[in-house]
Parts: C-alpha cells; sequence; structure tokens
C-alpha cells in the first residue's frame, strides 16, 4: 500500500497539466520531506507528523488549482461587479419587453387573445434565463481568460456627494413599467383585436384608424420615451429637477394631443359611436369626452405635484 504522502501527491497532480506534473511532484514531494522532518526533530512520530502535515496543507484539488493557477469560483473579484450590474440592467428591461411584445404578437397576428398573457409570461421566464445563463457564460470565460475590457478604473471622484437616500425602489420602476408597456401594446391591439363587432361579425378598432398616419405612432413614441425616463430615475435614486423637467414635458406632450382629439370627435372610430346607439347621441359623446379629459387633467396634475414635492423634498 502506497504510504499517505503518495496518495496525496497522486491526488494534486491528477488535476495538474501533464507537462507540469514532474517538476511540480518533486518539488511538493520534497516540501512534505521538510515538513515533516521539522515536526519529527521536535519529537513527533512519523506518522502522526505525516498526517498532520497532509492535514494543514488541505484538499488536494484546492492545492493542484493553486499550482495551476485556475479559479475555482465561476466568476471571481475581477468581473463580478461588472457581472451583476451587466444582469441586473438587462433582466430590469428585456425580458418584460419581450414578453409584452409576445403577448400583442399572439393577441393579433396570431389572433388568440386568450393565451396572450400566457405567451407572453413564459416568454419573458425564457428570456430571463436564457440572459442569466449567457452572461454568466460569458464573465465566466472571461475570468478563465487573459482577455482585458479596458475598463475604467474605480477613483474617488465616482464617489456620491452624500448619503442619499433612494427614493424611487426597483417595485415602483417595474410596476411603472409594465403599466406604460400595457398602454403602448393597447394601441395595436385595439386596431386588430378589438372586442366590438359590427352586424356582419368585423372587429371594429376602438380608435380612428386614420390616427395610424398621425397622433399614434408620435404617441407610441412617447410611451417609449417614458420607459427611458422610468430607467432614468430609477438609476439616480431619487426625483431630480432634471427629471421633474422631462416627466412634465412628456406628460403634457401625451395628454394636450389626446385631449384636444376628445374634445373634437377625432379620437374614436366613428364607426364605433355608430355602432352604439348611446354614443350617436352628441350629448351623450361630449360627456364621454369631458369626462376622459377630466381625469387626464387630474392624473398628470397628480403625477407634476407628485414629481416636485418629492424633488423638493430630495433637495434636488
Amino acid at each position: 500500500m502506497s504510504s499517505l504522502t503518495d496518495r496525496y501527491l497522486a491526488a494534486t497532480l491528477r488535476a495538474v497539466p501533464a507537462p507540469r506534473r514532474a517538476e511540480l511532484a518533486t518539488e511538493l514531494r520534497a516540501a512534505i520531506a521538510d515538513m515533516i522532518d521539522d515536526r519529527t526533530g521536535g519529537g513527533q512520530g512519523a506518522e502522526a507528523a505525516e498526517r498532520e502535515v497532509l492535514t494543514e496543507l488541505g484538499n488536494p484539488e484546492r492545492l493542484a488549482a493553486r499550482y495551476a493557477d485556475r479559479p475555482l469560483q465561476l466568476i471571481g473579484p475581477t468581473w463580478y461587479l461588472v457581472w451583476q450590474r451587466v444582469l441586473r440592467l438587462l433582466l430590469a428591461t428585456v425580458p418584460g419587453v419581450v414578453g409584452v411584445v409576445m403577448g400583442v404578437l399572439k393577441a393579433t397576428v396570431g389572433d388568440d387573445p386568450g393565451a396572450a398573457i400566457g405567451a407572453g409570461i413564459t416568454s419573458a421566464l425564457q428570456t430571463a434565463v436564457q440572459i442569466a445563463f449567457w452572461v454568466t457564460v460569458s464573465f465566466a470565460v472571461l475570468e478563465r481568460t487573459d482577455v482585458s475590457l479596458k475598463l475604467p478604473a474605480w477613483s474617488v471622484d465616482q464617489l456620491p456627494e452624500g448619503a442619499v437616500e433612494r427614493d424611487v425602489t426597483l417595485t415602483d420602476t417595474c410596476a411603472a413599467i409594465a403599466m406604460v408597456l400595457l398602454l403602448l401594446a393597447f394601441l395595436p391591439w385595439q386596431h386588430f383585436q378589438s372586442w366590438v363587432s359590427d352586424t356582419d361579425g368585423d372587429r371594429i378598432p376602438l380608435l380612428d384608424p386614420a390616427l395610424w398616419t398621425s397622433w399614434l405612432p408620435f404617441l407610441m413614441a412617447l410611451l417609449l420615451a417614458s420607459v427611458a425616463l422610468q430607467i432614468a430615475k430609477y438609476r439616480s435614486g431619487r426625483w431630480t429637477w432634471r427629471l421633474v423637467a422631462a416627466n412634465a414635458v412628456l406628460d403634457l406632450a401625451f395628454a394636450v394631443p389626446v385631449a384636444w382629439l376628445l374634445l373634437t370627435d377625432r379620437l374614436l372610430n366613428p364607426a364605433l359611436v355608430r355602432r352604439f346607439e348611446w354614443l350617436r347621441d352628441a350629448d351623450h359623446l361630449d360627456t364621454v369626452a369631458n369626462i376622459a379629459v377630466v381625469v387626464i387633467a387630474g392624473t398628470i396634475l397628480w403625477d407634476l405635484v407628485d414629481s416636485i414635492v418629492k424633488a423638493r423634498r430630495n433637495g434636488a
């Protein structure tokens, strides 16, 4: 039977590249022998000294990794913070967008609105898993190669001016983005998959189809800009006066055209108005438009006041 030292050497060298095994075997055997001699010179038994030395050296696979300069972690401290930042950013945006897009496609092109929510959720989860896997694999490869991305080094200039309490949480940001994306998805959905149909069974879009050549693309661009604003607000961690100004511009740029379209009877599809007898009455249609404008104005006013109050409270 081989000695403990022979068994330890065999276990260690098995995980070392073959060209280095002979050199490391000689070096490691000599080091172990010297450590054993030091203990036996102090009166300790040879067998006990050998066991104690090998125990002190530790797991042979860990020792082999140290000799081979091979990391034992998937992503080490060099890349961990970058990996974490990239993964958080992608997971916070991409799965939600993919889920909404796939849900809209399922409801419109696929002509299956009942399965749209399930398709959206499934697509979002699959996208999140794929992102987590491939981002992690990419950084694991970087960890084991000599590739340098030449990332800017950290400096004290990057320190915040003072301790800032986060006023914008991830939950609030995700909820706000989800609401905007749902409204964005509603615009094409109401055109292709409206729940209102005429006497022949054909679907009637809720909004005037003529708006697709004018106002609807503009409003959709504003909604996408609102998503970018929510992300910027989360990265800032609080309301600033610049964010308040950007929010006010986007709110007014969206609300004013919608209110004008409502009050001039240009928002709703004329075929939809003709479909319902109570809407054909001009007074009823005006009442609906006035109520909608009041609700829009109240919502915008609340959002503006809330952002201003939070910015003042934060001393922005």
